[in-house]
C-alpha cells in the first residue's frame, strides 16, 4: 500500500539563538502528528550576517539534537568538554539525556544549507547519560539509485547500513533527485515516516509539496517521490512513534510539567549537570 501525505507543514522565516535567521518547520504544535520528530529547523543562506551569530551556551535535557549540514559550517562546545567542528555533508549527534549546555557556532560560507531535528527520548531514557558524536563525510555512504543518489545519514537501506543512534532507530536518508524522476521506498507499515523538502517540490501521489514543507505520511509498505523539472533534495526521515506524554519548556523536553519545574529548578541552583568532565590528578 502507498503511503499518502495526511499533513503538510510549510516552513516560515523567524529567528533563534543570538540572531539566526532559520526557517521553523516543525515545533510544538505538530508534537502529536510528527512523533518522535519535535522540531525541525532548516538553514538556507548565502549572507553569513544571517547566521554568524550562532547559538551561545544553552542548556538542554530529554532530548537528541541531530545537525546535517548539506553546506555550511558548524563548530559544537559542551559541558563534557567536546569542541569539535562539521562542514559539507557531516553530522552532529548531541543525546542530551539528563542535561548539557552547549553552544553552536556558525562561520561564514558561501551557502549555508541543512537541517537540525529534535529527536524526543523515550520516557525510559530521558535522564541518559549525554553523548556527542560526529559523524564525518566519508563515514555517510552514497548510493547510486536511478536519476539521482541517496546519502545515508543514520539506519538502513536495504542491505547498506550507517550511523545507529543508541535511544531511538532512526532512518535518515538525504535524497538527491534528478529533474522529471521519481524514486520508490520500500518501507516498514509501522514506522512513523515524514520527507522534508529541502530543495525544490516533489509530489507524493497527487499531493504537490513545496520547498522547505515537512509533510507527514499515512501507513503504508512503500511510498514513491515524483520530482518536477527541476533538480530536488528530500529528506526522508523514520522512526518509532513513541505515543507518551511531553511536557516542553524551551530547551527542556520531559514527560510531565513537574519535571519541567525541577530541571529549572536544578538549572537555577547549580544541580543540572549530572555528568561533568573528569580531569587527571596529574
Amino acid at each position: 500500500m502507498d503511503r499518502e501525505v495526511i499533513k503538510k507543514v510549510q516552513g516560515f522565516r523567524t529567528k533563534d539563538g543570538a540572531g539566526v535567521s532559520l526557517v521553523r518547520v516543525l515545533g510544538n504544535q505538530t508534537v502529536e502528528d510528527f512523533d518522535p520528530i519535535l522540531m525541525l529547523d532548516s538553514f538556507d543562506s548565502i549572507n553569513p550576517d544571517e547566521y554568524t551569530a550562532g547559538f551561545p551556551m544553552h542548556p538542554h535535557r530529554g532530548i537528541e539534537t541531530v545537525s546535517y549540514l548539506s553546506k555550511g559550517k558548524m563548530v559544537h562546545k559542551d559541558t563534557l568538554g567536546n569542541e569539535d567542528g562539521i562542514s559539507d555533508g557531516e553530522v552532529q549527534w548531541m543525546n542530551s539525556g539528563s542535561g548539557i549546555e552547549h553552544e553552536e557556532m556558525v562561520p561564514a560560507a558561501d551557502r549555508l544549507l541543512g537541517v537540525q531535528l529534535w529527536l524526543n527520548l523515550p520516557q525510559k531514557e530521558k535522564m541518559s547519560k549525554p553523548t556527542y558524536t560526529k559523524i564525518h563525510k566519508d563515514e555517510i555512504e552514497e548510493i547510486d539509485i536511478e536519476g539521482g543518489k541517496i546519502r545515508l545519514i543514520s539506519g538502513s537501506y536495504k542491505d547498506h547500513n550507517g550511523f545507529k543512534g543508541e535511544h531511538l532507530p532512526l532512518d535518515y536518508y538525504d535524497i538527491h533527485l534528478e529533474p522529471n524522476r521519481e524514486f520508490t521506498i520500500e518501507t516498514d507499515n509501522d514506522k512513523s515516516v515524514m520527507i522534508f523538502t529541502l530543495v525544490g517540490d516533489v509530489y507524493v501521489g497527487d499531493e504537490h509539496i513545496e520547498e522547505k514543507t515537512a509533510a507527514k505520511l499515512s501507513e503504508g509498505d512503500k511510498l514513491t517521490i515524483k520530482n518536477g523539472d527541476n533538480n530536488a533534495q528530500v529528506l526522508f526521515i523514520s522512526s518509532n512513534k513513541l505515543n507518551e506524554d511531553v511536557a516542553w519548556a524551551g530547551p527542556i523536553v520531559m514527560n510531565t510539567s513537574k519535571e519541567i519545574r525541577q530541571a529549572y529548578e536544578e538549572l537555577r541552583n547549580g544541580t543540572f549537570i549530572k555528568e561533568k568532565i573528569e580531569f587527571n590528578a596529574d
